[in-house]
């Protein structure tokens, strides 16, 4: 399959180690080498801003999506290829996440685990199927990936939901995860409740 679309959650902190906001560049450029249009939050600060840039530099193709209030603030990016501006929080998450191939998620702060948490129960669902990679920049998702394996290891969740998602350690290797991530049907809710 040729992935056309994909969702990348990130944060707006400016305050994080730059490494973060680099990588975040790294992977913009290489999904838009790939001609991969990428969406994302929108947002013009830290990682986000960052990830445009690369995506832009590139000349890739990037939408944000962005409630009006946060647009509002003048937190958008102002050289996105698009700018879809939403009326709150989960319309953006619905939009972000429709239509894409795969979803990345790099290091962030609560939103981005809001967003790479509810993109796995979607998944387990049976209501997004695609791909899930996890960006582990310097070992970030650590501690996040040891509470996974708790709920599987205490039976809140079944064996079969490793399967939700791939972690990788650099964004150069994103492409590759998504390549060959297992096949995740829709049919699979049927296990949804272990």
């Amino acid at each position: 399959m040729k992935i056309k679309r994909v969702c990348v959650y990130c944060a707006s902190s400016r305050r994080c180690d730059g490494a973060y906001h680099d990588s975040a560049e790294r992977l913009g450029r290489i999904l838009a080498r790939a001609e991969i249009t990428v969406v994302f939050g929108g947002g013009r600060s830290g990682s986000m801003g960052r990830l445009a840039d690369g995506v832009l530099a590139e000349g890739g193709r990037i939408i944000g999506v962005i409630p009006h209030f946060m647009n509002d603030l003048e937190w958008a990016h102002p050289g996105l290829s698009e700018l879809v501006l939403v009326h709150d929080m989960h319309e953006r998450k619905r939009l972000m996440i429709q239509e894409v191939d795969a979803v990345v998620a790099l290091p962030g702060g609560c939103g981005t685990f809001e967003e790479l948490f509810e993109a796995m129960a979607w998944k387990r669902l049976g209501l997004f199927c695609g791909p899930i990679v996890i960006v582990n920049s310097r070992g970030y998702y650590r501690a996040g990936l040891e509470l996974l394996e708790g709920a599987i290891a205490q039976n809140f969740m079944d064996e079969r939901h490793r399967l939700l998602w791939s972690v990788v350690e650099e964004p150069e290797q994103v492409l590759d995860a998504i390549e060959t991530a297992p096949v995740w049907e829709s049919g699979n809710r049927e296990f949804a409740v272990p």
